[in-house]
C-alpha cells in the first residue's frame, strides 16, 4: 500500500513540496517541477494510508477528523493549500478522478432535493446549536459572502454593505414594496430591508432553527408587522411580490430542480419585479460536490457553473438584466470566520467534542481554498419579467448604496 501511494504521490506534487511521514516510522520527500508552498503531514495509521489512496475527496478529511492524518511542523490551511493546488494540475490524483467521474454520474441523484429531502438536508447543517453560530458571525448572523468594497472593511461592515449592496440591485425605489425572501438564513437581510428601505417583507427557510431566531429577531425590533417568516419551502410559494431576493440557497436547490427554481421565481414576481440572486458559483464547467462536504457540511448542495444556470433561466423567459462575479470576497470573509473559530475553539468543543471541531476546521480552511486556489466565486443575477422593469443604465444602483452610506 506505502509502495502505491508514494508512485501516486511522486507524480501528484507537480508545484512546491510535501513531506510524508508514513505509519512504519519511514518518511519520504516530494518535489514538484514547478515553484510552490511547502507542508508536511503524517500518518497516524494504516487506514488512513488507505483511505487517501482509494478515495481521497473522502478518505483525507475523515482521516484528519479521526486525527489518524496530522500536519506536522505547518498548519491544515498551509497542508491544505498544497493539496488543493496540486490537484488542480492536470496530473491530478487517478483514485480522485475515477472517484469524480462515478460522482458525475450520480450526480443527479445525489442533488435530487425533494421537499421532505430538502428539509433534512437544511436541518443537517442549519439546525445546530445556534450558539455555535455566534462564536465566528458577524453580529447580524449573515452566513454567506460578504462584500468589501475598500478591501479593509470588518466583518460587520462587509455583511452590512453586502446586504446594501444586494438592496441597491433590487430598486427598492419606494417603501411599501413587498418582497420574497428564498432562504432567509436567521432574518438578517429580510429585517435590513424592513427597517431601512421601508419594504414588506416576507421570509422563508426550512431550518426551524433559523425560523425561531428570526421571528425572536423581528419582534425585538419592533418589525413584526412589516416582516414575517414562515417555515416554506419555495415551490409552495403562491403569492406575487414586488421583489424576490435570495442569498446563499440557490446552491442547495440542485441541478435536476433549477427549472423549477427560476419558473417559481417567475411566477412569484409581478409584471414589474426585480428579483436578486445570489450564489456561489465555479469559473469552469458544470461538476461535482467534493465528498467530504457532501456527506458532512451540506448534503444535497452544489456550487453551479454559469452555464447550468444561464441555460435553466433561458427555458423561463426571464431577463437577465444584470451579472456581477464577486471573485475573492468570499475567501476574506472565510478567512475572518476561520480566525474567529480558532480564537473561539474551545468553547465550540464545549458544544460538541473535538472531532466536531476537527470538521469544522476543514469545512473552513477547505471552503477558503476553493475560492483562492480552485475557481470557485459568487455571482449576483438580477432577473426581471418585463425588458423595462429597471432603468436603461446601471446609475441607479450606485445612487441608492451612495445614498445609503451617508445616511
Amino acid at each position: 500500500m506505502k509502495l502505491l501511494l508514494n508512485t501516486i504521490l511522486s507524480r501528484f506534487i507537480a508545484a512546491g513540496s510535501l513531506d510524508v511521514t508514513f505509519t512504519d516510522g519511514s518518511t519520504a520527500h516530494y518535489r514538484g517541477h514547478r515553484p510552490g508552498p511547502h507542508a508536511a503531514m503524517r500518518f497516524r495509521s494504516t487506514d488512513a494510508e488507505r483511505r487517501l489512496l482509494l478515495n481521497p475527496g473522502l478518505g483525507f478529511g475523515e482521516a484528519y477528523m479521526d486525527g489518524t492524518v496530522q500536519p506536522q511542523e505547518c498548519s491544515l490551511y498551509d497542508l491544505l493549500r498544497l493539496l488543493m493546488l496540486n490537484a488542480m494540475e492536470p496530473a491530478g490524483h487517478l483514485g480522485e478522478a475515477l472517484a469524480a467521474a462515478t460522482r458525475h454520474v450520480r450526480r443527479g441523484w445525489i442533488q435530487f432535493n425533494p421537499e421532505a429531502r430538502a428539509r433534512k438536508n437544511v436541518a443537517h447543517h442549519y439546525d445546530l446549536d445556534s450558539r455555535l453560530y455566534d462564536l465566528f458571525l458577524d453580529r447580524d448572523r449573515q452566513y454567506s459572502c460578504a462584500y468589501f468594497p475598500k478591501g479593509n472593511e470588518t466583518l460587520d461592515e462587509a455583511q452590512e454593505a453586502k446586504k446594501h449592496h444586494i438592496a441597491s440591485k433590487l430598486r427598492l425605489d419606494r417603501p411599501g414594496l413587498s418582497v420574497l425572501d428564498i432562504g432567509c438564513g436567521w432574518g438578517g437581510m429580510a429585517l435590513t430591508l424592513a427597517r431601512d428601505y421601508g419594504a414588506t417583507v416576507t421570509g422563508i427557510t426550512l431550518s426551524e432553527e433559523q425560523l425561531r431566531i428570526s421571528r425572536q429577531r423581528a419582534e425585538s425590533a419592533g418589525l413584526s408587522g412589516q416582516v414575517r417568516f414562515e417555515l416554506l419551502d419555495y415551490r409552495n410559494v403562491l403569492t406575487r411580490y414586488d421583489r424576490i431576493v435570495s442569498v446563499g440557497m440557490f446552491e442547495h436547490v440542485g441541478i435536476g430542480h433549477y427549472e423549477t427554481f427560476f419558473a417559481k421565481l417567475r411566477d412569484c414576481l409581478k409584471d414589474d419585479g426585480v428579483a436578486l440572486l445570489h450564489s456561489i458559483g465555479r469559473n469552469d464547467a458544470p461538476g461535482t460536490t467534493n465528498p467530504w462536504i457532501d456527506k458532512y457540511i451540506f448534503p444535497g448542495g452544489y456550487s453551479p457553473s454559469l452555464s447550468e444556470t444561464f441555460a435553466a433561466i433561458e427555458k423561463t423567459g426571464l431577463w437577465v438584466t444584470d451579472c456581477e462575479i464577486l471573485r475573492l470576497h468570499y475567501a476574506k470573509t472565510i478567512a475572518i470566520w476561520r480566525e474567529r473559530f480558532a480564537v473561539q475553539r474551545e468553547k465550540a468543543k464545549a458544544l460538541y467534542d473535538e472531532r466536531f471541531c476537527r470538521m469544522f476546521e476543514f469545512y473552513l480552511a477547505g471552503a477558503e481554498l476553493s475560492f483562492e486556489v480552485q475557481g470557485h466565486m459568487n455571482f449576483q443575477l438580477q432577473l426581471t419579467r418585463d425588458i423595462n422593469a429597471i432603468p436603461l443604465v446601471r446609475d441607479y444602483m450606485f445612487e441608492a448604496e451612495r445614498k445609503i452610506s451617508a445616511s
